[in-house]
């Protein structure tokens, strides 16, 4: 089936071209569709089309191109259509839209919306990216999320992705956790805190070098010995890496996160000569102040570090060979870095001075910005002690779940799954419910809340329509009449289930899962609202057909929907 905007396009392009056929700069019938719209009251129609575009290219008014083409138009999906002040309101047969989205909605059930729009195509996704030492807090979540529902939502689009966790696990940093564990902790205390010892070390190394300067050279003196590759030095290094990993896999798995790489910024230490060489030999490197950038004064940006005075590297240095990598390695078409946008400017400058080099592919990386996250409208610091660890978050998301089905459900099945999936599904939900690049101040009590628009309430309308399907399953109901879904309700969810395509593409586009969950949610109101007006199992068998598969349909457009931004749907709630 031809999705219902693209045949009202062709067929209003076909007619603009019949009607004016000697008209120069008349929009296509894929830019028509672009700007169809839907009328905020479906009193005033199902979609609407602007005339005002064609106001220059015919030199007539809005308001007698949209009589003209009213005039001439003529077809079966379309029951009406209005001119109204420059538009042309459609009303759809109701029926026949009723009919035809049905037929698709069950034919392709929970993959409804995917495509092979990227068949053959590979993105890369740099997300999430932890650093070493350090416990996985809430700062994490976003950056976790938003790259983890887009690689979801690409693959659902047929594409292949790859996921990097580009672990930040070089630097001076590391020679600091070293100088502490060695001066103020044990092996057995390390073993027995985990991760916790060590931030506790890193946050007493600051403590201590805020009275004792000196410090910090000794913190350098051991990240030294690291890139010289002295056996105890790599040994603690190595094992402190493989510490906080099997943390972090642990919150990973509850988040149901997953990646093909976990190739961090040590891996690329040893490939960073080739890109200095390469930018000399390019004539691209200068010397400012002892050091060896890239000038970018043309590009009013200033100059991209590569080498420090000391002839060592910087993490710009390593993100061109790890860009350099992943093209010769992966051959990706786009590759994202879903990064806060306190890096813009980093990003800017690397991909300019891939660019530069000559990389035709630099158009294709692209920093997928994302808004701060606080705490109690303070910036979170590990090394001032102020973070909320995401594993407490996601736990006590999941006991609230749990003390509140104990509370109204006792007798459910599996509770403590239900409970998993509920509880994380909020805290996820929270992080994905606005756009990407706004600030989140953290709230407990806004993180635990499962009223209103969240996460738990799209989930309890998919129980609830499983709990509808599980009754007419022992019904032995016949094939539906598609009248009964001619309602304004049962219209309004259809029409939004059959636009769930087009959020999907575009969320792709603009690397937003936010447009899926607002989607997901405005189809759970719509569903409710037509169940509450609606008694879905009475009546004449084949109207009660229909009405029950609308309700699976939503069940897995809901399903789906979750799916894209990484929450699960329970089947009982």
């Amino acid at each position: 089936m031809t999705d219902m905007m693209t045949r009202i396009a062709t067929l209003t392009s076909e007619l603009m071209t019949a009607a004016w056929p000697e008209a120069q700069g008349l929009p296509t019938a894929e830019e028509l569709r672009g700007l169809l719209a839907v009328p905020p009251d479906s009193a005033m129609g199902d979609y609407a089309f602007p005339c005002f575009r064609l106001a220059k290219s015919l030199r007539m008014a809005p308001p007698k191109i949209a009589e003209a083409l009213c005039e001439k138009w003529n077809h079966e999906d379309v029951a009406r259509v209005e001119p109204v002040n420059g538009y042309m309101n459609f009303f759809l047969n109701r029926e026949n839209f009723a009919r035809e989205t049905m037929e698709e909605l069950i034919a392709k059930g929970e993959k409804f919306g995917s495509s092979d729009l990227g068949a053959g195509k590979t993105i890369c996704l740099d997300y999430s990216s932890i650093n070493i030492a350090k416990r996985f807090h809430i700062g994490h979540l976003s950056t976790t999320m938003i790259g983890h529902s887009l690689r979801r939502i690409f693959e659902f689009l047929g594409y292949n992705t790859v996921g990097i966790n580009h672990l930040g696990d070089w630097g001076t940093q590391f020679g600091k956790m070293i100088y502490a564990y060695k001066t103020w902790g044990s092996r057995e205390e390390v073993e027995k805190g985990g991760v916790d010892e060590l931030t506790r070390l890193y946050v007493k190394f600051h403590d201590e070098a805020d009275h004792d300067p000196a410090l910090e050279d000794e913190g350098r003196a051991w990240f030294k010995k690291i890139e010289d590759g002295d056996p105890e030095a790599l040994e603690i290094f190595t094992w402190f890496k493989e510490m906080t990993l099997k943390d972090a896999a642990r919150v990973y798995d509850m988040l149901g996160v997953s990646f093909d790489s976990y190739a961090g910024e040590s891996f690329y230490v040893d490939k960073t000569d080739a890109i200095v060489a390469e930018l000399r030999q390019k004539g691209l490197l200068t010397q400012s102040e002892g050091a060896w950038v890239v000038d970018l004064s043309e590009d009013n940006m200033p100059p991209c570090l590569i080498l420090k005075k000391d002839g060592t590297t910087i993490y710009a240095t390593r993100d061109l060979a790890a860009a350099k990598y992943r093209q010769d390695t992966y051959h990706f078409d786009k590759c994202l870095y879903v990064v806060a946008y306190q890096q813009d400017l980093h990003f800017r400058q690397v991909f300019r001075v891939l660019d530069k080099m000559g990389y035709d592919w630099a158009k294709d990386c692209v920093h997928v910005a994302f808004g701060m996250v606080s705490f109690g409208g303070e910036a979170l610091s590990t090394r001032k002690g102020n973070t909320v660890h995401l594993d407490d978050l996601l736990e006590q998301a999941q006991q609230k779940a749990l003390d509140i089905i104990n509370e109204k459900s006792p007798e459910l099945p599996e509770k403590e799954k239900v409970a998993r999936q509920v509880g994380i599904g909020a805290v996820i939900y929270a992080d994905l419910s606005n756009n990407r690049i706004k600030d989140i101040d953290f709230r407990w009590e806004n993180a635990l809340n499962f009223d209103g628009e969240t996460g738990p309430y799209v989930q309890y309308t998919h129980a609830r329509c499983c709990s509808v399907l599980r009754k007419a399953a022992e019904m032995n109901l016949p094939a539906p009449d598609w009248t009964a879904l001619t309602d304004d309700e049962a219209q309004s969810l259809l029409r939004l289930m059959s636009r769930f395509p087009d959020v999907i593409q575009e969320a792709a586009e603009k690397y937003e899962p936010s447009m899926i969950t607002r989607a997901v949610t405005d189809i759970a109101q719509a569903f409710n609202k037509y169940y509450y007006e609606h008694r879905i199992l009475d009546g004449d068998p084949a109207l009660a057909a229909a009405r029950v598969a609308l309700t699976g349909a939503t069940a897995a457009l809901i399903k789906t929907g979750l799916y894209l931004i990484g929450i699960e749907a329970p089947e009982r709630m």
